[in-house]
Parts: C-alpha cells; sequence; structure tokens
C-alpha cells in the first residue's frame, strides 16, 4: 500500500489550501477514506472521513464548517478542502483508510500501522 499526500504549504490566516492524496490500494474504492493530523509535539488526530460512496462525511468538531473532504475513486484520490484556516491547523495531514465505516474512522483510521510522508500545512498569523 502505498499513500501520497500533497498539496501543503504555507497559507495565511482565513486562507484556503486543497490537499491530494493518491493510493495504489485497489480496496480504495470500498473502503471509508481519511484526513487526520498531527500537530509538533501531538498525537495523531481525526480530522474528517468520507465512506466508499461519498454518501457520507464526518467531521472533527475543529474542522466543521471549513473544512469538505472528497473522493475521486476512478482516480483513488481523496481530498481535502480546507477553507478559512487558524493558526491551529498547522501540522504534517495525512491520509489513510478507515476500513468499512466512515463513521468509525476516528478511531479505527488510527489503528493503522503504514502512513505516508503527509504533507506539512502552516498557517502564519
Amino acid at each position: 500500500v502505498r499513500l501520497v499526500e500533497s498539496g501543503g504549504g504555507l497559507a495565511e490566516v482565513g486562507g484556503s489550501l486543497r490537499l491530494s492524496c493518491t493510493t495504489s490500494e485497489r480496496a480504495f474504492e470500498s473502503e471509508a477514506m481519511g484526513w487526520f493530523r498531527q500537530a509538533p509535539g501531538k498525537e495523531r488526530q481525526f480530522v474528517a472521513s468520507i465512506s466508499w460512496n461519498s454518501g457520507s462525511t464526518y467531521y472533527d468538531d475543529s474542522v466543521k464548517g471549513r473544512f469538505d473532504i472528497s473522493r475521486t475513486n476512478v482516480e483513488r484520490t481523496v481530498y481535502l478542502q480546507m477553507n478559512f484556516l487558524k493558526s491551529e491547523d498547522t501540522a504534517v495531514y495525512f491520509c489513510n483508510s478507515c476500513g468499512i465505516w466512515a463513521s468509525d474512522c476516528h478511531i479505527e483510521g488510527l489503528k493503522n500501522d503504514y502512513w505516508g510522508p503527509g504533507t506539512q500545512v502552516t498557517v502564519s498569523s
């Protein structure tokens, strides 16, 4: 399994970034996917998840109303549109599989052993 995140960078408070994650995993089309982040000195945390058919999405309260997760199964890619960025959004962002249920991603997704390199997001004020 190979996960490659991209799209991170430097943004101003109130700005936007769009992250992408591409996987070589053939089961992508049947799995829920999630985005996670890890700030310096903190544990990795759940950000957002999406069901296999894009029918359901879930967000951590800290990003609800500002971030939007989407996916395209044909290209095995999941996206995270981040708007109204805050300084506390600064972190390395990762994507990963959540298994069957997007609603469980905040628990199951963090159990993954393999993680890609992530993409750094820095929000400056």
